[in-house]
């Protein structure tokens, strides 16, 4: 590959979180365990070199004053979205800045429903999700993904009907590339949950930020090419910073065709007066889409998909009582370790100290709407999934193979 993504970086005292932090009360790293960063969404890799050029050519000019978005960061995001997604007839108009896609569906919700209104969203629901709405006294109301014979997670499309009405729903989230099951919806599910929507006249979020990191054999599907009604009743979020690795440097963008829809969103944002980009952060921005950055994505899919390959298969081979639906998209896996808990009598508080005590820092999956559940970020070099996979067997697993 031309691209490093083997290479194990010492992030210490570099501002990562994903690092330093460990995200669970009075877990701890026994000594002679290193920490393998498994938790938050993002990634152990350098991130593409144009990346690093564009900010630091900007860096030598010696000003940072005002400034307004430039021709060439909107001229990017419409070259990038017609060449990765198939996306036509993208205006400068149709796109617009946000800190954040949590940002944007807190002004969105906020410009479209009032405080104790409902939202509809997926179950398993991001966590950010949960937290920006609840944050605005918003009313959210779920409906459960589930799982077919196969295991692949499907929307319910009568139970979200019957939520939306019961509740007298207008404003929904939809997550395409679902976090955390890691769904790729097809067009056909596309299509017929926007037709859910649309026959409930609702606004809806959709939150496509892993649009980019779909695993080989999956291709994304904009929500706003499914139909001309989902183009206008859809507020379309992206970003570079989960296929870059830029999130500590802030940029996300909305995409919204709709004028009506446009100048509510935008009314809201500029009532906070925070909704401001940072001048490197569009230089980033800039310098992830160039060539050099398609390149370098191109072969972080390919070794997501490897990662994401081998984990599935070692835990399917060897953590028994633990079940999952391989991702197609993201680099997260959600594991569901209700029958693993129950034979062992096994608490998820122990068990999830338990991987952390060996040095795999993961991530609890209950505040994600199940129970049971654990989240795993595979994005860091191959070496180490193969070592927290072996840790895993070995420490925390290993009860699996003892006689009931």
């Amino acid at each position: 590959m031309k691209y490093d993504f083997t290479s194990v970086i010492d992030r210490h005292g570099k501002d990562a979180m994903a690092v330093d932090v460990i995200p669970f009360k009075d877990a701890q790293v026994e000594e002679g365990f290193s920490r393998i960063p498994m938790w938050v969404a993002d990634m152990n890799y350098a991130t593409a070199p144009s990346i690093q050029d564009a900010i630091i050519e900007r860096t030598k000019h010696p000003t940072f004053g005002y400034f307004e978005l430039r021709k060439e960061y909107y001229d990017s995001i419409i070259e990038w979205q017609n060449k990765r997604n198939g996306v036509e007839g993208l205006t400068k108009e149709a796109i617009g800045y946000e800190n954040g896609v949590l940002g944007c569906l807190s002004s969105a919700a906020q410009a479209f429903t009032v405080a104790g209104e409902g939202i509809l969203l997926h179950s398993p629901t991001y966590v950010g999700f949960t937290h920006a709405l609840d944050a605005i006294g918003r009313k959210i109301v779920h409906s459960d993904l589930v799982q077919d014979e196969n295991g692949v997670w499907r929307m319910d499309y009568e139970d979200m009907d019957r939520k939306l009405k019961e509740n007298h729903i207008h404003f929904a989230v939809f997550c395409s590339p679902h976090n955390p099951c890691g769904r790729v919806w097809t067009r056909e599910e596309i299509e017929k949950a926007m037709e859910v929507y649309a026959k409930n006249d609702c606004v809806v979020v959709s939150d496509e930020i892993w649009s980019d990191l779909t695993l080989e054999g999956h291709k994304h599907i904009p929500t706003q090419t499914i139909s001309e009604d989902a183009r206008n009743r859809t507020i379309g979020v992206y970003a570079p910073s989960k296929t870059f690795n830029l999130a500590g440097l802030i940029g996300s963008y909305h995409i919204i065709y709709n004028p009506y829809l446009r100048d509510r969103v935008r009314r809201q944002e500029e009532m906070c007066h925070y909704n401001n980009v940072n001048v490197l952060s569009m230089h980033a921005l800039i310098g992830a889409y160039r060539p050099e950055g398609y390149e370098w994505l191109d072969e972080l899919r390919q070794v997501l998909t490897e990662n994401v390959d081998y984990a599935y298969r070692y835990i399917k081979e060897h953590f028994h009582g633990v079940e999952l639906a391989k991702p197609e998209g993201t680099y997260m896996l959600f594991m569901d370790c209700e029958k693993f808990c129950k034979e062992h009598g096994m608490e998820m508080d122990e068990l999830i100290r338990a991987g952390i005590r060996v040095g795999v820092i993961w991530q609890d999956g209950r505040p994600f709407h199940r129970p049971y559940s654990i989240r795993l970020n595979l994005a860091v070099p191959h070496s180490l999934v193969v070592e927290a996979m072996e840790r895993l067997e070995k420490y925390v697993f290993c009860k699996a193979d003892t006689p009931q």
